[in-house]
């Protein structure tokens, strides 16, 4: 049997994708899915907060705190689902339920998150357009490596070793870039947004001091934020840390599919990643419903290799390898430097 070349490139790629996927019944809303997830998001998120009072001033409490870091994640992980539309048909009750999820639920600005989002999906790893790798504590290209100095340096120079322990900081510098983002005031319904943010960094505060020892509080905001940030980040991490940098005049569907990684796995994974394992596919279609992403796949799939795109797919442990290897090699240069002294 003989194999036809690929097809070359052209800008009826993506359109023809979309025609199958759309013909496959993909693009529906699943809004029995959703009232599910939602739900049971929603009591995970009450039943931690009310064990957190039944158990008291105790060091028990820090089983909640872990308890509480997963359930903060999957919040957040609805957020993103709200922000991308992908859970209502109109973009007011997304927006309504986006802030009380990141806003009032994990203490994230919902409207600084999503500009910064859609940034990200317009330009993933361009290195002037996606604020994802932009040069900032970590550093994704070579060139952003030279000139640094002093804790910056040393950072980067280390910075594959240093990425899980850097993740404990993500929840709070969550928190600090959406206060900062309030400040700036370029967002839509900023006094909204900062009064839903005081809400719950006020309620959380007074929670741990009324309930909890000093010593406990303590704790507990160490192990809760710290897992939280850890297990947002390793949701995040595996998507296009270690892929292709773009220069910009790839296509649509060439520019979504040769800078994402999918991620192998069963239901199991699913659930822990919220579907954004299946990265490709998300990129591709951001609409999409989470549970009909796993659908999608093997038509994305064979449609690349239909058109000679390359289409990355590996499993959860070797997506950290291959992330943390770029981060060394980009570290790279700063370590041969201090070397040569």
């Amino acid at each position: 049997m003989t194999t036809e070349p690929p097809r070359p490139t052209t800008g009826s790629d993506f359109a023809e994708l979309n025609r199958r996927v759309t013909r496959a019944g993909l693009l529906e809303r699943r809004p029995s899915y959703y009232a599910v997830r939602l739900s049971a998001v929603s009591l995970a998120l009450l039943g931690g907060w009310t064990a957190f009072f039944l158990v008291g001033s105790s060091w028990w409490t820090l089983a909640v705190a872990a308890f509480l870091a997963v359930t903060f994640a999957q919040v957040a992980l609805v957020a993103h689902d709200l922000a991308h539309r992908q859970v209502f048909r109109t973009k007011r009750p997304g927006e309504v339920a986006g802030r009380i999820a990141g806003n009032l639920g994990v203490g994230m600005s919902y409207g600084w998150w999503m500009e910064k989002h859609t940034r990200h999906h317009n330009n993933p790893n361009h290195d002037d357009l996606d604020p994802d790798v932009a040069p900032e504590v970590l550093i994704w290209a070579t060139e952003s490596a030279w000139g640094r100095r002093g804790l910056k340096g040393f950072i980067a120079r280390h910075q594959a070793g240093l990425f899980f322990p850097l993740l404990t900081l993500l929840g709070i510098d969550l928190k600090v870039s959406s206060v900062k983002a309030l400040i700036r005031g370029d967002m839509k319904r900023r006094n909204l947004e900062a009064a839903l943010l005081v809400v719950h960094v006020a309620g959380y505060l007074a929670a741990l001091w009324l309930v909890l020892s000093p010593a406990q509080a303590i704790g507990f905001l160490v192990v809760h934020q710290a897992m939280f940030g850890v297990y947002l980040g390793m949701t995040f991490a595996p998507n296009h840390k270690g892929m292709p940098h773009p220069d910009g005049t790839e296509d649509f569907l060439r520019k979504q599919v040769l800078t994402s990684r999918n991620v192998t796995g069963g239901r199991l994974t699913d659930a822990l990643l919220g579907g954004l394992n299946y990265q490709i596919e998300h990129h591709l279609f951001p609409a999409m419903p989470t549970p009909n992403l796993r659908k999608a796949q093997p038509i994305v799939e064979a449609y690349c290799a239909e058109i000679g795109v390359a289409y990355e797919q590996t499993s959860l442990l070797e997506s950290y390898r291959q992330a943390l290897r770029h981060l060394h090699e980009v570290g790279a240069p700063l370590r041969e430097r201090v070397a040569r002294g």
